[in-house]
């Protein structure tokens, strides 16, 4: 792994730490992951293999990555405070950030430091054609968990805001009888 890559990795890691502490819920909020995805997919990925299981692969990761994200983004508290949102990753939202893209990390270590000889036969063996399907399963699973993440964030975020916002064409209150309040 270059340097490059550790530092992009470790940076998709701490993205989930950033948000353990409550924060307000803003733009640089869904920017700063994106831009970082964004990053990586441009630096990474250069095709999308389609040949054999290559998309087989792919398509796996992908799901994986789309079940981690949506799952991160329910564990996510988001709050109304002000008329602001705020948001706080929990425990399981943080395990699941961590497991996605800890993962990704973790076969990227072992293939450079001695598991390429097991990728290549487990490759040979499912019909995976080149290590390019390895790397767009990789990226664009990280992409999708991003996404997904940040997706159902902006969602549960919607509701909760309209949840807040008090009904204009509701009916108010009524107001106490003090006949009754003096009865009772």
């Amino acid at each position: 792994m270059t340097t490059t890559d550790w530092i992009t990795d470790i940076a998709l890691l701490l993205i989930v730490f950033r948000q353990l502490r409550e924060g307000r819920l803003d733009l640089k909020s869904y920017l700063i992951p994106l831009g970082i995805v964004a990053f990586v997919a441009s630096h990474y990925l250069r095709s999308v293999p389609t040949a054999a299981n290559d998309l087989v692969l792919i398509g796996a990761l992908v799901a994986v990555g789309a079940a981690l994200g949506v799952a991160g983004g329910i564990y996510t508290r988001i709050r109304s405070t002000g008329g602001h949102l705020f948001i706080k990753a929990g425990a399981v939202s943080a395990f699941l950030w961590v497991l996605g893209m800890g993962a990704r990390m973790a076969f990227q270590v072992w293939v450079d430091h001695g598991g390429s000889d097991d990728v290549a036969s487990f490759s040979l063996t499912h019909h995976i054609t080149t290590s390019d399907a390895w790397v767009a399963a990789f990226v664009l699973m990280a992409l999708t968990e991003v996404i997904t993440r940040l997706a159902t964030i902006f969602v549960r975020s919607r509701i909760t805001a309209r949840e807040q916002r008090p009904a204009a064409h509701a009916p108010s209150a009524p107001l106490l009888d003090p006949q009754r309040v003096s009865a009772g």
